[in-house]
């Protein structure tokens, strides 16, 4: 008989559950020496389904779960009654399901999984990264610098942002480590009074917060990687790496080996032509004073 172990006792968000469970439907499908396409037949789907499935890309259905189950050799009871529940909790809604009216679908999975991450890898050129924004300085950058003309959707994407950073705050919080370029500080959005909070917001979270932060001077920034990018790494074995790159009309979500090391290598780079943590907040104490 096959046997199936249940997900991780770690609690994860829907996103990362859907790919977890997707995991382990491969592996006993694997067990099972079944083919994608035979298990696509058994539950009146296709093999694309089946391979959309099992690398969380969709919702899955009890039903078809179910038939899988009992295809791949799952017969003991106590093992399908956790992995249905486990089931029924990764089609759960988020809380950012609030928000979908807002958020285009490629942007709702990467914020589920944010929710997992154990680790948070980014490099910024342009803005203070999101989840170190204080609430004025995402207002100054949502509103195109018009906060006084800000209306309801314009809010409601600010609260999510203060949403996100929640994260930061609950029991075992993601460590993140952002690389920064130095422009980002010079550029005054929301004017001074705003920049003066963000830095001191900045030299906050970097004192005893989970959060690393340096920052690339002007004469090294721009070598070692064309633009921003965020790189997420998870406690669950069965949740790649995972490189997101954002553009105007969505996202790009990097998972393979390959592409994982050259992002790896060049946050690598990134690290060591910043300054150290320590003289990153020395930086930031010296451009809060000048402002």
């Amino acid at each position: 008989m096959v046997t199936v172990e249940p997900t991780p006792e770690r609690e994860s968000g829907p996103t990362a559950l859907r790919i977890v469970l997707g995991a382990q439907l491969r592996r006993l499908r694997e067990a099972a020496e079944i083919s994608r396409a035979d298990a696509g037949y058994a539950i009146r789907g296709s093999e694309s389904k089946i391979s959309r499935m099992e690398l969380g890309r969709v919702g899955l259905k009890e039903r078809d779960v179910k038939d899988l189950l009992t295809m791949y050799g799952v017969t003991e009871e106590d093992a399908r009654t956790k992995f249905l529940e486990m089931v029924r909790r990764s089609n759960s809604p988020g809380w950012w399901h609030r928000y979908s009216d807002l958020l285009p679908d490629w942007f709702q999975d990467y914020v589920g999984l944010e929710e997992a991450a154990a680790r948070i890898l980014t490099y910024e050129t342009q803005f203070v990264p999101g989840l170190l924004q204080t609430e004025d300085y995402a207002m100054a950058i949502v509103s195109s610098g018009r906060p006084e003309l800000a209306g309801p959707a314009v809010k409601r994407r600010v609260s999510l942002r203060m949403q996100r950073q929640r994260i930061l705050a609950r029991p075992g919080a993601p460590r993140v480590w952002a690389v920064v370029d130095e422009s980002v500080l010079h550029r005054p959005i929301g004017g001074r009074a705003v920049m003066l909070r963000q830095i001191d917001h900045l030299l906050s979270v970097t004192k005893d917060g989970p959060v690393t932060l340096q920052i690339i001077p002007y004469q090294l920034s721009g070598y070692a990687a064309e633009g921003p990018f965020t790189m997420l790494r998870f406690g669950e074995p069965d949740l790649p790496d995972i490189v997101y790159l954002e553009h105007l009309a969505g996202a790009l979500y990097l998972d393979k080996l390959e592409e994982l090391e050259i992002y790896s290598r060049v946050f690598d780079r990134l690290t060591v032509d910043a300054e150290t943590p320590d003289r990153s907040r020395q930086f930031l104490a010296k451009i809060r004073a000048d402002l």
